[in-house]
């Protein structure tokens, strides 16, 4: 037996040098693609002077402390939004090694099978910071990422099942898939205003993850987007910074929702079974 625990914190480790330096792309993911810009060119500059950002001044979060916030050629202000980005996609990169990556594996099929996995987790961890702050910013779900992620995820969680020889998975992704959609879709043409077509498709997305990993975190996580939804919803409202209709994006909370669901749906799901007596 391949023992595969002694590689966890080293691969956690990796995970969050990666995600320091995705968070720090997505940082122009987030700037560009709702403005239908090039996320390859121009190279990133100052917005202000726009003088290009020298190699060495786009270090994730070292660079904005030893720039201490501020442009290095004409000392305009760098919002502490670009650090936090990056900080905060390393910190959940690692979140999701820890969950992913195996104790131990029966031999090498079975190890790359979890690491093409681990693969489409990351994956959907860096379009969930990307979709979640455009949505907040654009109050939109931009096609150009919600319709090759969709691609994208499927083929990596095809390539895992097609490794452990586990096909029930994917079929049961792309059930939870076609139910989430379908359950948007009915949604935003009751609710004119409340859903989006874009919701409709991150929808999709999220159902095909979660229900890959099992009924019980599909459940959780469509639950748990209308818990955190309504939670949300409640504090905007109660500090007068959006109306009940309108104004409040659903996006982020779809996908908080369904990142309780990958993490904790499993255990939730069994623990609530067991406790109406159904487990």
């Amino acid at each position: 037996m391949t023992t595969a625990l002694d590689l966890g914190p080293l691969v956690a480790t990796l995970g969050g040098v990666f995600g320091l330096l995705i968070g720090s792309f997505l940082n122009v993911v987030v700037y560009r693609v709702p403005a239908h810009v090039s996320i390859v060119s121009p190279p990133s500059a100052c917005p202000r002077c726009n003088h290009p950002i020298r190699g060495y001044d786009n270090v994730p979060v070292l660079s904005w402390l030893v720039l201490r916030g501020r442009c290095r050629d004409c000392g305009a202000p760098i919002s502490s939004r670009y650090p936090l980005v990056e900080l905060a996609t390393g910190l959940l990169f690692v979140v999701v090694a820890l969950r992913f990556w195996p104790a131990t594996t029966a031999g090498d099929r079975v190890l790359a099978a979890h690491v093409v996995l681990l693969l489409a987790f990351l994956y959907l961890m860096a379009i969930s910071v990307a979709l979640a702050l455009i949505d907040v910013d654009t109050h939109t779900l931009p096609n150009a990422i919600t319709y090759p992620s969709s691609v994208v995820l499927a083929v990596l969680l095809a390539g895992a099942s097609a490794l452990s020889g586990d096909w029930a998975a994917f079929v049961r992704g792309v059930i939870g898939a076609a139910a989430l959609g379908v359950l948007y879709l009915v949604l935003a043409i009751a609710v004119p205003g409340g859903m989006g077509l874009g919701d409709v498709k991150l929808a999709g997305i999220l159902g095909l993850a979660l229900a890959y990993l099992g009924w019980g975190p599909l459940a959780v996580g469509a639950f748990g987007a209308f818990l955190v939804g309504g939670i949300f919803a409640l504090v905007l409202v109660a500090a007068r910074r959006a109306k009940w209709r309108g104004g409040i994006p659903f996006g982020p909370s779809m996908l908080t929702g369904a990142w309780i669901g990958v993490l904790v749906g499993a255990p939730a799901s069994h623990a609530y079974l067991h406790l109406i007596g159904l487990a």
